[in-house]
């Protein structure tokens, strides 16, 4: 069986595991806890980087910092994962879907404003397979109407948007290091602060509330409950597994690459003769290669592609069922607009086989049966 995805893994990460078991630290904000932000701030150019359980956990600190009411408004894409809809949603929020690019799946920077009220407090920039959402004009929305700008780049590590580092654009940034992500910790995330005054709070908002890092950094002589918060910090053992995967982002990253662009080049002329559509990468943006997927003619033809593969021990997978026709999302949001691309596009598309370590050998199998799928 040619699984859809397999978690990174570089040959050091139990040697890193080791030592922090040996060190005696095993709980958050040790060695490679450190090691894993500072690698994050300076690569990435972000002011600050904390790591969190999740990326999941991310999200719920922004929405914190953002400083939601219940019955202020949340805008986001519907074509994304819960966890994006739960940050808010959780703190009293009310969500309102818009709808999606076709070329990228993203958000329709388009529709954003039409979409805004008086209860509008932030906007979600989702950017989906890695693929930049339109920055400049979603910014300049938020800035004209004092909004603030969460960017769920839980998919978008190491991608770019003009030559910025996704998660370093809007006010927050939230990465995901789930083992189905490019860098991985098993379950883990991070949030990227990018502007001072939200740093002290969010340290306090990772530490049950307290004003413990303030305490270790010699601020205060001793510290206490101060404000609202939750365990967020991951383990340090997660933080070694990671620590492996960043040493080697630049190799990670130049593997999926080229298992992407080898599926691009051998669908090229499935998309010409327009029996399938391939990712479209605008200019200004550069991917990580997060996924690589096809969109079929339909729903029915997606179903037969998958069952197709899956007969060849090939395992393709759909994605997102829009939030917005959800039970959670029936009640907890509503969509503004025409749903003209979020339902039609999201039941088209499939998600190939893609992960560091993929054989030329098993893409190939994959790029044949795709190939005998459609006759050619």
């Amino acid at each position: 069986m040619i699984c859809f995805n397999v978690p990174p893994c570089t040959g050091h990460e139990m040697k890193y595991i080791a030592e922090a078991v040996a060190s005696h630290k095993i709980c958050g904000d040790g060695q490679f806890t450190k090691k894993c932000s500072a690698w994050l701030e300076q690569r990435f150019n972000a002011h600050r980087v904390l790591l969190t359980t999740s990326g999941t956990t991310a999200l719920d600190m922004a929405s914190l910092l953002c400083e939601l009411q219940p019955g202020d408004e949340v805008i986001l894409p519907s074509f994304t994962f819960s966890s994006t809809a739960n940050a808010f949603v959780n703190y009293g929020a009310r969500l309102v879907f818009v709808d999606i690019r076709p070329d990228t799946m993203n958000i329709d920077e388009t529709k954003i404003e039409a979409a805004i009220t008086d209860k509008t407090k932030v906007i979600v920039a989702m950017h989906y397979a890695g693929v930049a959402c339109e920055m400049d004009t979603i910014m300049d929305i938020a800035r004209r109407h004092k909004l603030l700008v969460i960017e769920d780049a839980a998919q978008a590590v190491m991608s770019t948007y003009k030559g910025r580092p996704l998660g370093t654009i809007g006010d927050f940034g939230c990465f995901s290091f789930h083992e189905t992500k490019n860098y991985s910790m098993g379950e883990g995330g991070a949030i990227l602060i990018n502007a001072p005054q939200y740093v002290e709070r969010a340290e306090i908002l990772r530490e049950k509330g307290t004003d413990r890092a303030r305490f270790f950094r010699g601020q205060v002589d001793k510290y206490t409950w101060v404000d609202l918060g939750d365990s967020f910090l991951p383990s340090e053992l997660n933080a070694a597994y990671l620590w492996a995967q960043l040493e080697m982002a630049d190799e990670i990253n130049d593997d999926r690459l080229k298992s992407w662009n080898r599926y691009n080049e051998a669908f090229a002329d499935l998309k010409a003769r327009g029996l399938v559509e391939l990712p479209v990468i605008p200019e200004g943006c550069v991917h990580n290669a997060h996924m690589f997927y096809l969109k079929c003619r339909d729903l029915t033809e997606r179903t037969a592609f998958i069952q197709f593969l899956k007969e060849r021990d090939i395992l393709a997978v759909f994605h997102y069922v829009p939030l917005h026709s959800a039970p959670a999302g029936l009640r907890f949001g509503r969509f503004e607009g025409e749903d003209k691309y979020t339902t039609a596009e999201s039941d088209r598309l499939v998600r190939l086989p893609l992960y560091y370590g993929l054989t030329d050998e098993d893409q190939a199998r994959v790029i044949k049966a795709v190939r005998d799928f459609y006759g050619v």
